[in-house]
């Protein structure tokens, strides 16, 4: 299986640190964002690594070359970023089959075999890696809604009104087919292609979403603070 790394935002709360420094390249206990995520996928025995770049992306590029730990990288642009969605959906040239997405821009401290076990499943079309959160966290990211089997019935992205406190992790197991809701769906009232309308569309033609919960931790880069807490986090056990 191959995996799908969406590395094109600008950081905008990150600055000054990404001024002239992509947020992939900046560091967390010594070694860049996108090398721990790297990690994590060669781990697993990923095949190949598609990253999605595009602001300073040349320097991603410059930076790992054509493989990382003997794992090959493809580089694909994302001229415009229009939401993750968009992103994933400039991949498709280069993705054969099911594959993982995991955002650039995440540090984890999981094992993610068990979403591959769960995708690799017959009866499972697209697997999630979700985790609790508050409702205030809930409405700034992807909720889902689940039946007492675990399958995803509903998923949204940014509600006001959160439906659950069950949200999406940046890691996501998907099938090939997903493209194609990728370029269907039409711009949020965020102006952004959201991967939860994609995933949607996935459900209401019958696909199966199957869930799998977070067991570790992880830490979304968004600002300074988090750069810190997901260096404490490595420099102090995992």
């Amino acid at each position: 299986m191959n995996a799908v790394v969406p590395a094109a935002g600008e950081g905008t709360r990150l600055r000054p640190l990404t001024a002239s420094t992509p947020k992939g390249l900046l560091e967390v206990a010594g070694k860049p964002i996108l090398s721990r995520c790297f990690d994590r996928l060669c781990e697993v025995g990923i095949e190949g690594i598609v990253v999605v770049v595009g602001y300073l992306g040349e320097q991603i590029v410059d930076h790992y070359g054509d493989a990382y730990r003997g794992t090959p990288i493809r580089y694909v642009r994302q001229h415009e970023r229009k939401g993750l969605a968009h992103a994933i959906a400039r991949a498709e040239d280069a993705v054969d089959g099911d594959f993982l997405v995991v955002n650039g821009d995440n540090v984890l401290g999981t094992d993610l075999e068990v979403v591959l076990e769960t995708q690799r499943r017959p009866d499972v079309d697209a697997t999630l890696l979700l985790e609790e959160a508050s409702l205030e966290v809930a409405a700034t990211t992807g909720v889902l809604e689940v039946d007492d089997a675990g399958r995803v019935t509903a998923i949204t992205e940014k509600p006001a009104d959160p439906p659950s406190t069950l949200v999406t992790t940046g890691v996501y197991a998907l099938p090939e087919g997903i493209f194609e809701h990728c370029l269907a769906i039409s711009p949020s009232d965020r102006g952004e292609y959201e991967l939860a309308d994609a995933i949607d569309r996935l459900l209401e033609a019958g696909g199966v979403v199957e869930t799998v919960g977070l067991e570790g931790w992880r830490v979304n880069v968004n600002g300074p603070a988090d750069l810190e807490e997901a260096s404490s986090r490595l420099e102090n056990g995992y």
